[in-house]
């Protein structure tokens, strides 16, 4: 079979599409025909060596993907010709052929294209853990996320509303961002400098300045000084204090990942002005450590996805030959949406 394969931690640029074996079926194992794969932040981390699992050269990237089964076990809950959506986690994925454990697999809704099916789990599914369980989002409440126009951030956008959220605020670093933001689903948008994008195009400035502080000041002004209540946070680096300073009292923000580079660090004294906390969310982790959990959110986003509640991701796809430049995006931070990479 073709796979996208890592043999040295050079970076994205190091993938290669390779002819390798196809992976061995295994007990309680389902194998799936793969058309399509979602890429991830740690896809990126992955190639460098930087992610805190490790998995052994060569491997093939990515970590979850949607096909069609070909074959599954009896007591499965998907059976040969399901259309389904797969984690496969710490890589494996972006390959003609995959087998991953029948916990791991999900009938994708018939009103899902594969291709966006591939982008479902690993941004969705984090979206709701970091939302549902550690921000434990009220009805009605205020959510802003950074680095909105990327997988995790419109993963928020699409989500939050049908979660519960009153108002959904994106920040995003340009103009082109913010029509991305826009499609889906926010309610507002800032730019990082402080400007306000309009749904159809044009800006609008809040307060005075025009800096790195400029969207919080926006964010105040657009919540009538109270801030927000939870921020979802997946960029980190120099945000991080402002982000605190946009909560309002009580709020949460969420530590997703860092993908500036920075990992930032917090004053405590800073979490008593107001009552504010800040949590860790890495779903990951969780579903890895508490058997059944990932099923309970199927149970609950599913509906949803089929209902039209959530919509559908609009991802932005890469046939198999341009792998590495997929992952590429994301290490570059031009990916607008989920990066998904087509097989068929």
């Amino acid at each position: 079979m073709r796979a996208a394969q890592v043999t040295k931690l050079e970076g994205p640029e190091s993938i290669e599409v390779v002819e390798i074996a196809e992976p061995a079926a295994f007990p309680g194992g389902v194998v799936i025909d793969v058309h399509a794969a979602g890429i991830a932040f740690p896809d990126v981390l992955m190639t460098r060596g930087l992610y805190q699992m490790k998995p052994e050269l060569p491997f093939v990237v990515g970590g979850e993907v949607a096909g069609v089964v070909r074959s599954a076990p009896e007591d499965a809950a998907v059976a040969a010709g399901d259309r389904v959506v797969a984690l496969t986690l710490l890589g494996n994925a972006v390959a003609e052929t995959a087998v991953t454990a029948k916990e791991m697999v999900f009938r994708l809704p018939d009103n899902i294209s594969l291709e966006a099916g591939a982008g479902i789990l690993f941004n969705d599914l984090t979206v709701h853990f970091c939302l549902r369980k550690r921000g434990r989002l009220a009805a009605g409440e205020t959510v802003l996320v950074h680095g909105a126009a990327g997988g995790i951030g419109t993963s928020t956008l699409r989500m939050a509303k049908a979660l519960g959220a009153g108002r959904v605020i994106a920040v995003v670093s340009t103009e082109e961002k913010a029509q991305v933001a826009w499609a889906n689903g926010a309610t507002d948008v800032v730019l990082t400098d402080g400007r306000s994008v309009e749904a159809g195009g044009g800006t609008r400035e809040h307060g005075e300045t025009r800096d790195e502080h400029g969207w919080l000041v926006a964010v105040k002004e657009l919540t009538g000084g109270r801030g927000v209540d939870i921020v979802l946070d997946p960029v980190g680096g120099d945000r991080f204090t402002d982000s605190i300073r946009s909560l309002a009292p009580a709020g949460r923000l969420l530590v997703v990942g860092f993908t500036a580079g920075e990992i930032p660090t917090v004053k405590v004294n800073r979490l008593l002005l107001k009552n504010v906390e800040v949590v860790g969310a890495a779903w990951g982790e969780w579903v890895m450590t508490h058997p059944g959990y990932l099923q309970e959110q199927w149970a609950e986003v599913a509906p949803l996805l089929e209902s039209g509640a959530i919509a559908p991701p609009q991802p932005v796809l890469y046939p198999l030959e341009q792998t590495a430049a997929a992952v590429a995006a994301l290490d570059n931070r031009s990916a607008k949406g989920k990066v998904v990479v087509t097989m068929k």
